[in-house]
């Protein structure tokens, strides 16, 4: 038995209270309050996150148009084809009216029915269905981004205690894998053992990362399997969900004796990443974090800009029920930060040819300033 499986059966299902339907209401109360303020009649909430967070409703998108209409006084109208009808109802957590359309009809003729004058979409709505609902007569469209994101990018506590739990199980199966590496193990075998922990974890698993040695210097990694020697650089970037809330942690170590140069590079990540952190103040710019971190690399000769070798992407992202959303840690996003902000701190160091370092935590804005929710690593030898 290998130490991996030993470590699958030390894990148990972790639990966190769900969105209640309470909160789902209160959402769609401030969605239908900025409806108002922007002179908008209604939004339309496509099968992806945005429907999630305001109806607690999850469907799977499809060439079929399905999801949500919210009108300016909260009510909701879901759209559904009609086989489908008995399935939603079982599925809903907030009460509306249901329009339906059959295989045969034009799903489109429902929005002109529930709704004249101006109607916003939910951004993650396919152009193929944006393009019909616009053609739709006595509708003006125009773009939900701005209202969904404005509430969707500050988190409640309920968020918080879901995605803290969810980052407590990644970071155990993080210290699982780095316990468990031994010489000739191939990079899709920790893979196989990260999903596994994850559903062991009673979550579910979205995506695993695992790079050696070279591999390491690509932010996506290699196309190609790799086997683990001593003395290589290990990335292991991972992912899962609990509640439809995310986790996302990156850890980057040594296996076995580094090198001065290796040690050097991780020191370079580890010093940008807090720089960005000790920078994550309220009201502070999103690109202020971004700059505190590229700053430092450019210090130490890395760069300059997203010049390689040094930081080629944006030091973070915003994580929620989506793995990358709103806020982005990137020059050009002035967003202030404010409490309930949550995001991603990943400036890494990326020298093509021969390896690179990323050190990924996910951050929260309090009233006081930033915090982690899990210990960032502190040594080139372990997570």
């Amino acid at each position: 038995m290998s130490d991996f499986d030993t470590a699958l059966r030390d894990f148990s299902a972790v639990s966190a209270t769900a969105i209640t339907k309470a909160e789902h209401a209160g959402r769609l109360d401030r969605l239908a309050a900025a409806m108002r303020q922007g002179g908008v009649d209604a939004v339309w909430l496509d099968a992806a996150s945005s429907l999630t967070y305001f109806t607690g409703l999850s469907l799977h998108p499809s060439e079929r148009i399905h999801g949500a209409l919210v009108r300016s006084d909260a009510s909701l109208v879901y759209i559904t084809p009609n086989f489908e009808r008995p399935k939603l109802e079982s599925m809903l957590r907030l009460p509306g009216g249901i329009a339906v359309w059959e295989e045969h009809e034009d799903p489109f003729a429902l929005f002109a029915a529930q709704v004249k004058g101006r109607l916003a979409l939910d951004p993650e709505t396919p152009f193929r269905f944006a393009d019909r609902i616009a053609a739709q007569p006595g509708l003006s469209v125009t773009g939900a981004e701005q209202m969904i994101s404005a509430q969707r990018r500050v988190k409640s506590a309920a968020e918080l205690a879901i995605i803290q739990t969810a980052m407590d199980a990644s970071y155990r199966v993080q210290k699982a894998v780095h316990a468990g590496l031994r010489p000739g193990m191939k990079a899709s075998e920790v893979a196989d053992f990260i999903a596994a922990a994850h559903v062991a974890l009673g979550m579910s698993p979205v995506f695993a990362a695992v790079q050696f040695g070279e591999a390491t210097a690509y932010p996506h990694g290699v196309p190609h399997d790799q086997v683990l020697a001593g003395g290589d650089m290990v990335l292991v970037d991972m992912g899962a969900r609990l509640h439809g809330y995310h986790s996302d942690i990156t850890r980057t170590y040594v296996f076995g004796p580094s090198t001065a140069r290796q040690r050097h590079l991780w020191d370079c990540e580890r010093r940008a990443q807090l720089a960005a952190f000790a920078a994550a103040r309220p009201g502070t710019p999103c690109e202020t974090v971004d700059k505190a971190a590229r700053d430092v690399l450019e210090a130490a000769g890395f760069g300059p800009g997203y010049a390689v070798p040094g930081l080629p992407h944006r030091t973070g992202h915003g994580l929620g029920l989506n793995i990358h959303e709103a806020p982005w840690i990137v020059q050009g996003d002035k967003t202030p930060l404010a409490p309930g902000m949550c995001f991603s701190i990943e400036p890494m160091l990326c020298v093509y040819g021969e390896c690179g370092v990323r050190l990924e935590d996910i951050a929260y804005i309090t009233e006081s300033g930033p915090r982690w929710f899990c210990p960032p690593a502190e040594r080139p030898d372990a997570p």
